[in-house]
């Protein structure tokens, strides 16, 4: 019973470990790695392009992809004043009160609004922080871990991966794209060199605007990512404090004990 019960778990296992295999091979498409200025343990964001990438959203994005857990106030963490902020969430969006019955400027302490309806896209809150396992083996994210490529970069590689080929498929369009897993996805092409243009001066190529995105898009998903970095970096130094005194300690109170003994033999 017992040798049934173990063939049929290593059996199991082999199949499983196929199956992924066989997935980790299919899935993905190109992804390049790109050198974001959050990356590693003390990156920082880059508020520049932050803002830039804030723009890009608005301009492009906005229409069809929502950010309903980012906080409208969180905007003063991007550089802009709380005046600024109040403005701009008063201009650009309008909340619903079911209380009253009626719609109203939206107000920092407002999040985002939803994007909802037929051909709409997915919200784009979490999207970096969901895309950061995509690679291998079957999304585990060991790219994230040993080369630091993560929902970043997929995003850059997807809003750069398309190719211009499309097909019609049940009447619906299809475009080529080289980032995503099967090849083909209902959403054309969203970017292109000069759509937006920067106060800075900044370069506005279509490469240039899908990274700026890419890191606000990672800043709505992790907005605290500096603050936990400082933590761990803190906590790791209170431990090797911690465990060196104790070290120490142990020595000290159990050397002449050690030693006398070492003695008396």
């Amino acid at each position: 019973m017992i040798k049934k019960l173990t063939l049929s778990a290593v059996t199991a296992i082999t199949m499983a470990l196929g199956g992924t295999a066989a997935l980790a091979a299919g899935e993905g498409g190109h992804i390049e790695d790109v050198a974001f200025s959050f990356e590693g343990p003390f990156g920082t964001y880059d508020q520049q392009q932050l803002q830039r990438g804030f723009k890009v959203y608005m301009d492009v994005c906005r229409a069809c992809h929502g950010l309903q857990y980012v906080p409208l106030r969180t905007l003063t963490d991007l550089g802009y004043s709380e005046d600024e902020v109040r403005a701009f969430a008063a201009e650009n969006f309008e909340i619903y009160e079911a209380e009253t019955d009626e719609w109203r400027p939206a107000l920092p302490r407002d999040n985002f609004p939803a994007v909802s309806g037929e051909g709409m896209g997915p919200d784009l809150s979490l999207m970096a922080k969901a895309r950061a396992g995509f690679h291998g083996p079957a999304g585990t994210g060991i790219n994230q871990l040993l080369k630091g490529m993560g929902g970043p970069e997929y995003i850059t590689a997807f809003l750069t991966g398309f190719t211009g080929e499309e097909r019609e498929v049940a009447g619906q369009y299809l475009y080529e794209n080289t980032a995503f897993d099967g090849g083909w996805v209902s959403m054309p092409p969203q970017l292109s060199d000069g759509l937006v243009d920067f106060d800075d001066g900044h370069a506005n190529d279509a490469h240039h605007l899908a990274e700026d995105v890419a890191a606000f898009l990672m800043w709505t998903a992790e907005p605290k990512m500096m603050e936990r970095k400082q933590a761990g970096f803190i906590g790791v130094i209170m431990l090797v404090i911690l465990a060196t005194m104790l070290y120490l300690t142990n020595k000290k109170l159990w050397a002449p004990h050690k030693y006398g003994k070492e003695l008396d033999l």
